[in-house]
C-alpha cells in the first residue's frame, strides 16, 4: 500500500517521490516493482532523445543546451545521464549533473545520473525503468545521455524516439564510425566544435557514408516486382518500384559551448518526431522499446532465478565456478538443469 501511495505521488508531479522511487529502481529493491506497475498504465506520454558519442565529444554540454530550449518552448524536460562504473572500486564519477547545474533550481528539470554497474550497451540496467518514472512524472522530453558509442554501446537505438550521435572533428575515420554501428544508430547527427578544423570534412564523410548506405540498401527487384514494372510500363503508369519511406539522417554543426546551431540541432530532431508520426514508424519503435525492455525484464528475472537456484543446491557462485574450472562440473549440463527449472 506504501508504495502505491508512492506511485501516486510521482504521478502528481512530486520530485521527492520521483526521486525516492529511482533511487529503489537503481537499488534493485524489491519494493520498486509495485511501483512500477502501477506506474505503467499511466505512461508512453514522453518522447525520448537518446544522446550518444565518443568520450570527449561534448555530450554533456549538447544535452545542457538541449535543456535550455526545451525550456524556452515550455516543455518539462528530464535527464537521465548515465555514468561509467569502475570495474576495480564499483563506484562513479556521476559527473553530468556538474555540467548541468545552470537547471539545478528550475523546477521543470529533473537530472538524474546513473552508473552502468558493469552493463554493456552504454545504458544503465536501470535505465528503462527510471524512463518510465519521468514519464509518469509528467516530463514532456526525457533526454538521456549514455557513457560514449563503441562497438556494444548501441543500445540507445531500443529506448530512444530519436537518437542523435555526438561527432567532433580529429576523432576517428569514417571505418571505425562504420564498425561502430552509428549509421545505424543516428537519426541525427550532431558535429560538435564545428569550429575546430576539420568540421567539413567531418559532415562531408557523413554525407558520402549516407550515400553508400543508400546503395547497399537498394533491395534488388524479385520475379513479381520485376514483372510488375514491365506491366506498368506496358499501360504507360510509373514504372519505379515503391520502396518503404526512409528518413535521411540530418547533419548539423554545432557550437554546443557557444549555444551555436543548437537551435537548429532542436528542429531536426522535432522534423525526426514529425516524420515518425506521419509515416506511422513511431509506433513501431514503440514496439521495439517494449520489446528491448520486456527482454532486459525477463533476462534478469531467470537470470536472478537461476542463481537463487543455484546456491541452494549447488552452493556458492564462486564455488560452482571453481569446479568448472577444475572440470569437475560439466557447465553445459548445468545450464541445461537450470533452464528446466
Amino acid at each position: 500500500m506504501a508504495e502505491a501511495t508512492l506511485a501516486e505521488r510521482v504521478r502528481r508531479g512530486e520530485l521527492r517521490a520521483a526521486s525516492r522511487l529511482m533511487r529503489l529502481v537503481d537499488d534493485r529493491a524489491p519494493a520498486a516493482a509495485e511501483a512500477l506497475r502501477a506506474l505503467f498504465p499511466h505512461t508512453g506520454k514522453s518522447y525520448v532523445i537518446g544522446v550518444t558519442g565518443s568520450p570527449g565529444a561534448g555530450k554533456s554540454t549538447l544535452t545542457d543546451r538541449l535543456i535550455a530550449q526545451y525550456r524556452k518552448a515550455g516543455k518539462r524536460v528530464g535527464v537521465i545521464a548515465v555514468d561509467p562504473t569502475s570495474p576495480f572500486t564499483g563506484g562513479a564519477i556521476l559527473g553530468d549533473r556538474i555540467r548541468m547545474q545552470g537547471h539545478a533550481m528550475d523546477k521543470g528539470v529533473f537530472i538524474r545520473s546513473l552508473a552502468t554497474r558493469g552493463n554493456l550497451g552504454g545504458l544503465s540496467r536501470a535505465t528503462g525503468d527510471c524512463l518510465l518514472v519521468m514519464d509518469a512524472y509528467g516530463c514532456d522530453v526525457v533526454i538521456v545521455e549514455t557513457v560514449g558509442v563503441g562497438q556494444d554501446e548501441i543500445d540507445i537505438a531500443q529506448l530512444a524516439h530519436t537518437t542523435v550521435v555526438v561527432l567532433v572533428p580529429g576523432m576517428g575515420d569514417d571505418i571505425q564510425a562504420i564498425k561502430a554501428g552509428i549509421l545505424e544508430v543516428a537519426d541525427v547527427f550532431a558535429v560538435n566544435k564545428a569550429d575546430l578544423d576539420g568540421a567539413d570534412r567531418v559532415v562531408r564523410e557523413l554525407k558520402v557514408m549516407l550515400e553508400l548506405r543508400h546503395a547497399v540498401r537498394a533491395p534488388p527487384l524479385d520475379h513479381d516486382a520485376h514483372h510488375a514494372m514491365v506491366r506498368a510500363k506496358a499501360e504507360g503508369r510509373p514504372a519505379e518500384p515503391q520502396l518503404p519511406v526512409e528518413w535521411e539522417p540530418a547533419i548539423q554543426k554545432v557550437i554546443a559551448a557557444k549555444d551555436q546551431g543548437v537551435d537548429e540541432l532542436v528542429a531536426a530532431i522535432e522534423r525526426h518526431r514529425a516524420f515518425l508520426d506521419s509515416s506511422g514508424q513511431r509506433a513501431t519503435r514503440e514496439q521495439g522499446r517494449a520489446l528491448a525492455q520486456f527482454l532486459a525484464l525477463l533476462r534478469e528475472r531467470l537470470v536472478r532465478a537461476g542463481l537463487e537456484r543455484l546456491e541452494r543446491e549447488r552452493g556458492r557462485l564462486e564455488d560452482v565456478a571453481g569446479k568448472i574450472a577444475r572440470r569437475e562440473v560439466d557447465p553445459y549440463a548445468l545450464v541445461d538443469e537450470l533452464a528446466r527449472s
